[in-house]
């Protein structure tokens, strides 16, 4: 169980994880600084996240499908942790929260709009969703653990289905970062050229996943080794937030309720 649970569950213990460990903590920087009262994570995780968010919060709640730990560092008595799959968001009351924080979430999840809608049932009126998931033109390989992929205009018209109001921005890496993603497209093409029959787009997610799982790990540990001064260099001050396009990393969706 754990093996399937760290492909997709970024950790900060994990040298080898710094890279997309600090573009998912840019997220949590930026999602601080917008956030006040009652706050539902959906997909809480390691827990990293909630030390990033709930200093200006009056309530935390958070979900995941696994458990979720309260950092030893965190002090705080009005946390609430839920271990349930979603949707539905069974133990939301309607109108009950004032923002849904959810990260790197919405692309495990089959039925993305009953997911949105889910999400709008609980917010209270100008309560906001503010969502992260990767941006499928910048993605390097198939990745068998998500439903779907979203590149901008597919992730805008997604949410635009249940949210009338959308903005949409994108988090971007700097010459460092992209220095770094450029040595993993390698990597990955070195693995994939392997793959002669694309068998990676066509052959069912779950036959796929521990391969994946495994190589992804030692792909990330390989270039650690190689390059362990950029990837322990790099911190979320390399990475920036701004209007969206398609060579973002991810997609960093700001939606409102009215």
């Amino acid at each position: 169980m754990v093996i399937l649970q760290t492909a997709e569950r970024s950790t900060h213990l994990d040298s080898s994880e710094n890279v997309i460990y600090q573009r998912h903590l840019v997220a949590y920087k930026q999602a601080s600084k917008l956030i006040h009262g009652t706050v539902l994570e959906i997909g809480s995780g390691e827990g990293y996240g909630m030390r990033e968010l709930i200093p200006n919060l009056e309530k935390y709640i958070g979900i995941d499908k696994y458990n979720t730990s309260i950092p030893p560092d965190v002090k705080n008595n009005n946390i609430t942790l839920f271990k349930a799959e979603v949707p539905p968001l069974s133990d939301i009351k309607d109108s009950s929260i004032d923002y849904v924080v959810t990260f790197q979430v919405i692309e495990h999840i089959h039925d993305d709009v009953l997911f949105l809608k889910e999400i709008h049932r609980v917010l209270k009126p100008g309560g906001k969703l503010i969502l992260t998931t990767p941006n499928s033109t910048m993605s390097l390989t198939r990745n068998p653990w998500h439903i779907r992929e979203y590149n901008p205009e597919e992730m805008k018209g997604i949410v635009k289905k249940v949210f009338d109001n959308c903005e949409l921005y994108g988090v971007f890496g700097n010459e460092k970062v992209m220095t770094y993603y450029n040595k993993n497209k390698a990597a990955v093409k070195k693995i994939t050229r392997f793959d002669i029959f694309n068998m990676q787009y066509w052959l069912p997610r779950w036959m796929l996943q521990i391969p994946y799982d495994i190589l992804n790990r030692f792909n990330r540990h390989n270039l650690h080794d190689k390059d362990k001064e950029i990837v322990d260099s790099i911190t979320y001050k390399d990475y920036e937030i701004k209007s969206s396009a398609g060579d973002c990393l991810d997609h960093f969706c700001v939606a409102t309720k009215y």
